[in-house]
């Protein structure tokens, strides 16, 4: 298994970075080449001798590939240790757990902090533009270099459900079955202009210098923090935060100024001053970038049907959240029933919650056992 590393089930991890050799760089939507290309992952438990238990995990837009156990860089537990552990969902005692960090990223795949091997600085913003579609290359790529075949799984939520999609769209012969979890076949207006404010606040900081911070020791945390906080209003419900927050101050009185006096108001700031100390400003950029790029029905003349007609063997399950307003539940919708009209067997389910996007990072009942459904009747299938 080039580069693939085995772990014994439960609670050990294994995984690197992955440098693939001279002349194994990726082609680029864009045009450009990405070269050299690193590729960093985890893994979960024990691949079988017949490589038929993997899962592969793609993770949202400031995720990486500690899904499953500590994160060395903030100390917090990973982004998805609800789902991936014994006992859950994704227990390693039974699958193969793969997670990435998608290029573009901040946590060890090439991105726009690594070294350009023309100038010997960060690339900053002569690091090429990257799509969804780039990124799953990069995992396929990945994959095969693991001597794995074809997944039983690839999950992901938000922009993990994007590359799902993609996953199916690219490389279903790949495939056993894929989870797209509250995601959307193409960004909307709405959701573009979202991300063009946080990348404008990320511009406007004057520690940015055009991109080149890092060779000039600074950081835009100011115009970071704004953009993660932006953002973050974009996960949750209203009802949820009413329900968490409301109009509660911080303190006994107003404070007739600017500070934090809503508790609310306090809870974004600590948002944005947490993201800083774990994430990349240009990574932000250009992943925000690639997902506003994102159009699966445009890579397919128009037709959201057509990206999946070759995938008619692949089983798919799509989960929503109600109270999803980035990405509502009317898309999914869309690609169940673009997945019927192109032959697929689909099963749809909408988790009734106040929770909104980010339900599926939370203790959710209904969410938990719906994976635990799903998988369990694909390992099934697959004589696992």
């Amino acid at each position: 298994m080039d580069g693939a590393v085995e772990t014994s089930p439960g609670d050990e991890t294994g995984g690197g970075v992955h440098r693939f050799p001279a002349g194994k760089g990726l082609r680029l939507d864009s045009g450009a080449r990405l070269e050299p290309l690193e590729v960093a992952y985890k893994t979960y438990g024990v691949l079988n001798e017949t490589r038929t238990n993997a899962v592969l995990v793609c993770h949202a837009l400031t995720g990486d590939q500690h899904a499953g156990s500590v994160n060395p860089v903030t100390g917090r537990p990973g982004w998805w240790d609800s789902v991936i552990g014994a006992g859950l969902p994704l227990d390693p005692s039974r699958y193969f757990v793969i997670a990435t960090n998608v290029i573009g990223g901040c946590m060890g795949s090439t991105g726009p902090a690594s070294v350009n091997p023309k100038t010997k600085a960060p690339y900053g913003l002569a690091f090429p533009v990257i799509t969804i579609a780039d990124m799953v290359r990069a995992q396929a790529m990945l994959v095969e270099a693991l001597g794995i075949e074809t997944l039983l799984a690839v999950v992901g939520g938000s922009m993990g459900g994007m590359q799902v999609l993609q996953w199916a769209a690219d490389y279903p012969q790949m495939l056993f079955s894929a989870v797209c979890i509250a995601a959307a076949p193409r960004h909307s207006a709405q959701n573009i202009a979202f991300h063009e404010v946080g990348r404008q606040a990320i511009m406007a900081d004057a520690d940015w210098r055009a991109g080149a911070y890092e060779t000039e020791s600074v950081r835009p945390e100011k115009g970071l923090a704004v953009a993660r906080m932006a953002a973050h209003i974009t996960y949750l419900s209203e009802a949820a935060l009413q329900r968490k927050f409301g109009r509660e101050l911080q303190r006994d009185g107003l404070s007739w100024g600017f500070d934090a006096d809503f508790q609310v108001e306090s809870y974004l700031r600590h948002q944005g001053a947490a993201f800083v100390d774990r994430f990349d400003a240009n990574s932000y950029l250009y992943i925000t970038r690639a997902l506003d790029y994102f159009d699966l029905a445009g890579q397919h003349g128009g037709v959201l049907a057509n990206a999946f007609v070759k995938a008619r063997g692949v089983r798919f399950c799509v989960l929503s959240f109600s109270s999803d307003w980035l990405y509502p539940t009317a898309e999914s919708r869309d690609i169940v029933r673009a997945l019927n009209a192109a032959g697929c067997r689909a099963s749809f389910v909408e988790i009734e919650t106040d929770k909104g996007h980010d339900a599926f990072f939370l203790d959710e009942p209904l969410f938990d056992g719906a994976l635990r459904g799903f998988f369990a009747s694909t390992a099934q299938a697959r004589g696992l």
